[in-house]
């Protein structure tokens, strides 16, 4: 019977059976295969808004830092308990555990209001953008 599920889940062979690069769902399962915590940032004047997919994770295991422009968002789980049976034959798994991290670019960032949320899976962040620097308060004359 493993062998039946290890066929089925095949993702490997998959890649070479090219009766799947014209199926929508194959593109799926290799988008959900690679271990990235899932991301979404939205850019307006006054902030940045970033929801990032991390579900299964307890809200002292995700850590946010900010610095030189890069925000980076690690998360850690521990191992999962639940097994097949007794003897701990796992027939397939896809859940991940131990320490993921993403980083990004995000200039100008506010972080004295910056704001953190998780709820449902989703961590939510509002990150304020700095005032805008007065250029032309920056010009010096020569004497």
């Amino acid at each position: 019977m493993a062998n039946e599920i290890q066929r089925r889940n095949d993702l490997f062979g998959d890649i070479f059976d090219m009766r799947n690069w014209m199926n929508d769902s194959f593109f799926s399962k290799m988008a959900n295969n690679d271990g990235h915590m899932r991301t979404d940032i939205a850019e307006t004047e006054k902030n940045y808004r970033v929801k990032v997919d991390m579900p299964g994770f307890q809200k002292k295991d995700i850590h946010i830092n900010y610095a030189n422009n890069i925000l980076t968002i690690t998360g850690a789980r521990d191992t999962f308990d639940d097994v097949s049976d007794k003897d701990g034959n796992i027939l397939h798994s896809e859940r991940r555990y131990g320490q993921m991290s993403r980083e990004f670019r995000l200039p100008d960032v506010d972080i004295n209001d910056a704001s953190a949320k998780y709820e449902d899976g989703v961590l939510i962040l509002t990150l304020p953008k700095l005032d805008a620097v007065n250029d032309s308060d920056t010009h010096i004359e020569v004497e």
